[in-house]
């Protein structure tokens, strides 16, 4: 805001009970519980879904999505993602790029970080999506768009829908309309192994739901069976998509 960027500042809060929310409000932001927007749509179904209904309050014509987990955020997380969109009018999408090390018990790995993204995401789309193969963080948090972009699009419900939104940007404008910009780097709290798989399972299945010839079946069904403590757990792993805003936000005003 002081740098005259930033017209709003809104947090999607799930419940919370940490008095995240309450600081959030304290410090200038609009805070939202996800289940209140468009509760028509039912239960709200991970990450993804909490995006998508974040589109029905916010009203600049350029969004800038982050985590709310980054340690050590200062402003350039949202500058250095809108500042190309604001300079160049035939960019829709920018993906913050950055370095991600690796802390456990007060020890450092530079470039431990980001296994998903390592591990399934970079090689599925050289697999499938070569063009989209130097993108530094595909399944970044840290994004910006235009809003007019973003209603066109459909959106994965769970962990699924950065990958997604990044072939979808990709396959409706081309690659000359996505950029990158480079945040440095960010930390944040490393899960387990065990969180991790159903993480990269929701990943794996929004890419290849992308990808022509992938049969419907091998798509279906919302379970992960993974282990924990040498027991098996079943998971679920949403698959839904929501489906492009522009026309339901277009039908509630008429209505």
């Amino acid at each position: 805001r002081e740098a005259g960027a930033i017209d709003e500042v809104i947090v999607i809060d799930a419940a919370s009970t940490d008095g995240s929310a309450e600081s959030a409000a304290l410090a200038g932001a609009v805070v939202h519980q996800e289940a209140d927007l468009l509760p028509e749509f039912g239960d709200v179904l991970g990450k993804g879904d909490a995006l998508w209904r974040s589109l029905s309050v916010v009203g600049g014509e350029l969004v800038v999505f982050v985590d709310s987990d980054t340690e050590g955020f200062s402003e350039h997380f949202v500058l250095g993602l809108v500042g190309p969109l604001l300079e160049n009018d035939e960019l829709m999408l920018v993906k913050g790029a950055f370095d991600r090390p690796f802390t456990s018990a007060g020890v450092r790995i530079e470039g431990g970080g980001g296994r998903v993204n390592e591990l399934v995401a970079r090689p599925l789309l050289n697999a499938y999506f070569p063009e989209l193969a130097a993108v530094r963080q595909p399944l970044a948090g840290e994004l910006a768009a235009r809003r007019e972009a973003l209603l066109e699009l459909p959106f994965r419900t769970g962990y699924g829908v950065e990958i997604a939104l990044l072939i979808d940007f990709f396959e409706r404008y081309g690659l000359d309309a996505i950029a990158q910009s480079d945040l440095g780097e960010r930390l944040n709290r490393h899960q387990h192994l065990h969180e991790l798989a159903p993480m990269a399972f929701a990943v794996q299945r929004a890419l290849l739901a992308r990808v022509p010839g992938i049969p419907e079946a091998a798509l279906s069904g919302f379970d992960f069976v993974g282990y924990f403590e040498g027991e098996p757990e079943l998971r679920s792993v949403p698959a839904l998509e929501r489906p492009a805003l522009a026309g339901i936000l277009s039908e509630s005003v008429s209505g």
